[in-house]
């Protein structure tokens, strides 16, 4: 069993940070860890010279790259001595070994069995602990076990992290479940902490935006839907010829509707503005085309529009299928959910 003891521990990344050297040191070194195994054969050895042993052998055979004897050295000593309280530092460096073997699964393995099984240790005013949630977070694949990491991140460890950017983070792994429920009861709890408008995360070009899109979807009245894309096509296309701006009016979304060029993001600012069709099409003559654009697909549809100012520029209404599966009664159905101006790039 592991124990919380231990402030005189090294850091892990000191460890990675060596360096094999020239050939003369690589030998010094072989003949450094046949001292070091006869020095940990004795019986009567005390901890903390066996620790400094240990750490020295680790870290030769880190700087070796040496890998597989690494792991054999470590996990062997974990397995032989269990009362060891420094057994987490030494899954945390076998987790580390299997990280730098690109070994992500079994590296996460052990980062998990040390949370699990072992007590905390400080590594230099460190939590061993807080350490391995923060690579879990970065390397599991399961939507299950970062939900687990996010919730002992947040809950253990509020004052080392950004409770924001976790959140968020949280509520997406819920979304990848779908588990919408708590998706947004975790975007709320995200979008109401401070310096959330800030956060920045890659591939979300705006995550506050995006999460109060959500929320506000959810709470929306929902009642510019249509059961499908032909009643939605046809509506709109009906309303046009007869310039029935009010209709028009009416059909598109009432939350995150857009109106931009091919260019802009939907989540950009500029792009999600108030958008009145009678302002552009009054005193103009609109065209539009009797079917839908050939890259239309089962999930989202194009409508070419054109007449909307002198030059003839083009306008494609955009319809998608709602992919809102925490309401069943709108999950599937169609939304005109934007505008974009000119042609097709």
């Amino acid at each position: 069993m592991c124990v919380k003891k231990a402030g005189w521990l090294f850091l892990v990344p000191v460890l990675l940070l060596c360096s094999c050297g020239e050939r003369g040191r690589q030998v010094t070194v072989k003949n450094n860890n046949a001292y070091l195994t006869s020095i940990l054969q004795k019986r009567d050895l005390d901890i903390e010279s066996r620790y400094t042993a240990m750490n020295t052998m680790a870290g030769n055979l880190f700087a070796a790259r040496d890998y597989t004897r690494l792991i054999l050295f470590l996990t062997d000593h974990v397995e032989k001595s269990p009362d060891d309280e420094f057994n987490a530092y030494w899954l945390l460096l076998t987790a580390y070994a299997y990280l730098e073997t690109d070994s992500s699964p079994v590296a996460e393995y052990y980062f998990d069995r040390i949370i699990k099984t072992c007590g905390d240790l400080q590594v230099k005013g460190e939590s061993l602990h807080f350490i391995c949630l923060r690579n879990l977070v970065k390397i599991s694949n399961s939507p299950q076990n970062r939900i687990a990491y996010f919730d002992e991140l947040i809950r253990r460890f509020p004052d080392k992290i950004r409770a924001a950017e976790l959140y968020f983070h949280l509520a997406r792994e819920y979304e990848k479940l779908g588990e919408w429920d708590m998706a947004l009861k975790t975007y709320a709890l995200f979008a109401s902490l401070p310096g959330a408008a800030d956060i920045q995360i890659p591939g979300i070009s705006d995550p506050y935006r995006y999460a109060r899109n959500l929320i506000t979807f959810n709470e929306s009245s929902k009642n510019r839907t249509f059961h499908s894309l032909d009643e939605l096509a046809e509506a709109v296309k009906m309303a046009l010829a007869n310039y029935n701006y009010a209709a028009l009016d009416r059909y598109r979304s009432g939350v995150n509707f857009f109106a931009m060029s091919w260019k802009q993001d939907e989540n950009d600012t500029n792009s999600q503005r108030t958008f009145y069709i009678r302002t552009f099409m009054m005193g103009r003559t609109i065209h539009f085309s009797q079917e839908l654009d050939e890259s239309s697909n089962p999930n989202e549809a194009y409508l070419r529009t054109w007449g909307w100012s002198q030059q003839n520029t083009a306008w494609y209404f955009y319809f998608r299928k709602i992919n809102f599966p925490v309401d069943p009664e709108i999950h599937g159905k169609w939304e005109w959910a934007g505008i974009y101006f000119g042609e097709k790039l």
